[in-house]
């Protein structure tokens, strides 16, 4: 996929890794569609990248608000050729705390976030992907889902990030091999620690022994080296089905 041609939704588009990839896609001549429940920062977030850009406020968890942003965007630019996921909460919290065990509704909201809506996006973005004309190749259009290193290396007080993250692994090789008569190829990013309003929201200290744990550079990522994993994706056919870790060679410790 040529990026100068794609027409990008991407979920937690307002902030973030999400809002550096719509920046990626609008600095390449493509059209982002950003969807968040932030509204505020959201339409900061188009009037800032101009009008190749589009922000809808989207709860992931909806099923008719995710349908109804699709329609939206094709209404509005023709089509859509590239969906990414990054609307997430990192949710920690002892299963089994000082006050007690943890409140259920709390570890679905997690995985209701991070998985299902995941999931939403990626059956929206199909349902209308399927109607695009193939390229030369037969492609339709990509899927991008955003994992964590915490899929594999989930820390104590994480277990339901990590179990969504997990999920997001295990959702991604299904999808592909069912959207490839379509044309359409799914991969997943599982980035480590990466400068995200997550962490800044950090001090400074707990910042910087993050950044220390990480192997080499030796430093949190930065939004737009995510930007570019997405983009070798979108641009690199081959590429499909598969986690790729972009974490600088952390492995993260059991706490």
């Amino acid at each position: 996929m040529d990026l100068s041609n794609a027409v990008a939704v991407i979920s937690g588009g307002a902030s973030g890794l999400g809002n550096a990839v719509a920046q990626r896609v609008v600095a390449a001549g493509g059209a982002a569609v950003m969807l968040d429940v932030n509204k505020a920062l959201g339409e900061q977030a188009s009037e800032a990248l101009g009008e190749r850009a589009l922000f809808i406020a989207t709860d992931v968890t909806s099923e008719q608000q995710v349908d109804d942003a699709f329609a939206i965007a094709v209404e509005t630019f023709g089509k859509v050729n590239l969906v990414v996921s990054c609307a997430g909460v990192l949710g920690n919290g002892m299963t089994l705390g000082r006050k007690g065990p943890m409140a259920l509704d709390k570890f679905a909201s997690v995985i209701g976030i991070n998985l299902v809506g995941t999931f939403n996006l990626a059956r929206g973005g199909i349902n209308v992907m399927q109607h695009n004309e193939p390229d030369a190749d037969g492609e339709r259009g990509v899927v991008v889902n955003t994992a964590s290193v915490a899929a594999f290396e989930g820390q104590i007080g994480q277990a339901a990030y990590a179990a969504s993250k997990g999920g997001v692994v295990g959702l991604t090789l299904p999808l592909a091999r069912e959207f490839a008569r379509h044309g359409v190829r799914v991969m997943a990013i599982a980035p480590g620690l990466f400068m995200t309003p997550m962490l800044e929201s950090l001090p400074d200290d707990a910042k910087q022994a993050l950044a220390a744990s990480v192997p080499f550079p030796k430093r949190l990522g930065e939004a737009s080296e995510f930007a570019d994993m997405v983009a070798t994706i979108a641009t690199n056919r081959m590429l499909n089905g598969e986690v790729i870790r972009l974490d600088g060679a952390v492995r993260m410790e059991p706490k």
